[in-house]
């Protein structure tokens, strides 16, 4: 089942939260801004967050009255077969309540949960209770191929009929449905396509692994193809493919390609002993699996079937994903959702220990990795080497990790060109950056063109520094400093208004922005005549005016901002 959103109204139920999150894996808490903290994800908007995340799929579980989260929905609930989970449950937590998605297995999750807190859940299911298993919603690892004959089937089951089990589930023979050997219906578990028929009910088990070698030597499409077809001539049913399995060296290939055209998971094996399609597929199926057909199309294909559902968990390890996020200055409700929903499903966040604090907390299971400030390179490194072994990793910086961040790091050190780092997935999430924190504070003075310009001087000479200072003060460009002062470089941000004086007014405005968006805020307006390195360290955004920069007064202050006609 996909991550859950665990949807949170007040700070009396984030603690209600938490305890049924621990229940479910990667599951994700959202937060009503102003009205709780400590939460993965801060929304404002109750119902267009709840819309959403239905219409993308994610399962809900709403602490709250059932009846708010049923008049919310109602006006997109179209398609029982594709809608979500959706539960409420009580503030004190004393009743869990499947509302929808019930093909979905919203009763198992109801269960689940009211496992946790220590409660029956309230479901109504006819069928569900009658024979504790809920046959148009079967758990992972079996699809059912004929949901359409399914509610007369039922229905037939309710009023008295007895079924015979073809092949064999544990969900199924545990369950108390009337089996008899002489039954007028069938239940038949099956890897093989076989007639459908309106008296049978025809479940297909994730049993089958598909072996793939010598990817690099074919296009998606004509692998795909010939995958297709030959599942079609032995007569597998496709929703039998548990997964897509290869070795670590074809990562790179089209391999995801092939999974995500069957819809089912990839995974990458280190065979000791033979490295061909064959061998891949009986390793992914284990001791008792058995090989079912090959075939050779350019690529190499194999197909195998396991006594069992596959655990696709269980074998080898997932492609490994590397997201470079940055969290914004500091606040909360500076993070993007995006930057949000990444952090909460990461395996593991490395970055500066200052930075990964404004992260927030941990979940369970994920691991943090700390770096001095200066480590940036060393960090992207293990960054990538995490990421190569199948993890999800959360590269995280604070402001935007493109500007003077994190981004240009990691690739600096992927341009090092590591085999093992090549078949890595890498998304880039941006944030708010300093100079857009610090304009918005004050009002607008980057309302027209602008530049920015680091005084560092620890990965460029002072010389060149000097030069573009110069170019953007001739051009009379709005300049925002970044990195103007540190306990070692105290006096780059007086050399820069020294050289700015040369072609600026004295009155020009400066912006000193310090920890906006985090504790000790404070935006002060002076002339660049007034401008005092004192006042500045490495935690101040220096924003110098253009020619044009002006002040507009008003109660207990001024704002600034730069005309956009020059």
């Amino acid at each position: 089942m996909t991550a859950c959103a665990i949807v949170v109204l007040g700070q009396n139920s984030v603690t209600l939260a938490k305890q049924i999150k621990t229940a479910l894996l990667n599951a994700t808490i959202y937060g009503l801004a102003e009205r709780t903290s400590n939460v993965d994800v801060s929304f404002t908007n109750f119902g267009e967050t709840l819309r959403e995340l239905f219409a993308k799929g994610t399962p809900i579980i709403g602490i709250c009255a059932a009846g708010i989260l049923i008049r919310t929905l109602a006006p997109i609930i179209s398609d029982k077969r594709q809608e979500p989970p959706v539960l409420a449950v009580a503030e004190d937590g004393s009743a869990v309540v499947p509302l929808l998605g019930g093909l979905q297995g919203v009763n198992d999750l109801a269960r689940q949960i009211a496992a946790v807190l220590e409660v029956k859940a309230a479901i109504t299911t006819t069928g569900d209770i009658r024979f504790h298993t809920a046959l148009l919603s079967p758990p992972a690892g079996y699809h059912l191929a004929n949901p359409d004959d399914a509610k007369k089937f039922i229905s037939d089951l309710l009023a008295g009929a007895t079924v015979k089990l073809k092949g064999t589930a544990p969900w199924l023979v545990n369950s108390k449905l009337p089996f008899d050997e002489e039954g007028k219906l069938t239940i038949q578990v099956t890897e093989y396509e076989v007639p459908l028929t309106p008296d049978c009910l025809v479940y297909h088990p994730a049993t089958l692994a598909i072996g793939v070698s010598n990817a690099s030597q074919v296009n998606s499409k004509d692998a795909i193809s010939c995958i297709q077809q030959m599942l079609a001539d032995a007569k597998l049913s496709i929703f039998s493919v548990a997964g897509v399995f290869a070795l670590d060296e074809e990562a790179a290939s089209v391999i995801e390609e092939i999974a995500d055209a069957l819809n089912v998971p990839v995974r990458f094996l280190n065979c000791q002993s033979e490295k061909n399609a064959v061998a891949i597929a009986l390793t992914a199926t284990g001791a008792n699996g058995k090989l079912v057909v090959q075939q050779q199309c350019g690529i190499n294909l194999a197909v195998a079937v396991s006594g069992e559902v596959i655990d696709i968990n269980r074998i080898g390890k997932p492609r490994g994903q590397l997201f470079i996020v940055g969290t914004g200055p500091g606040a909360a409700n500076w993070m993007s959702p995006e930057v949000q929903q990444i952090l909460s499903e990461a395996t593991d966040l490395v970055g500066y220990s200052f930075y990964l604090d404004l992260a927030g907390s941990l979940r369970e299971g994920q691991r943090r990795h700390e770096f001095d400030n200066r480590e940036e390179l060393a960090r992207a490194e293990m960054a990538l080497d995490l990421a190569a072994e199948g993890r999800i990793v959360a590269v995280v910086s604070s402001g935007d990790p493109g500007i003077y961040a994190m981004a240009a790091a990691v690739f600096e050190v992927l341009d090092c060109n590591q085999p093992k780092w090549q078949s890595i997935k890498i998304h880039v999430a941006p944030g708010i950056s300093a100079i857009q924190a610090a304009a918005a504070r004050i009002g607008a003075p980057i309302g027209h063109d602008f530049c920015v310009i680091s005084l560092s001087d620890i990965l460029k000479p002072w010389s060149i520094i000097e030069r573009r200072i110069i170019a953007a003060a001739e051009a009379d460009l709005a300049i925002a400093f970044y990195n103007p002062a540190s306990k070692q470089r105290t006096s780059q941000l007086a050399s820069a208004r020294e050289i700015l004086l040369r072609y600026r007014s004295p009155q020009t405005i400066v912006v000193l922005a310090r920890n906006v968006g985090r504790t000790g805020e404070s935006v002060l307006v002076r002339t660049l005549a007034d401008l005092s390195p004192q006042e500045v360290d490495m935690r101040t955004l220096v924003l110098v005016g253009s020619s044009k920069t002006r002040t507009v007064p008003h109660y207990g202050g001024v704002w600034v901002y730069t005309p956009r006609q020059y």
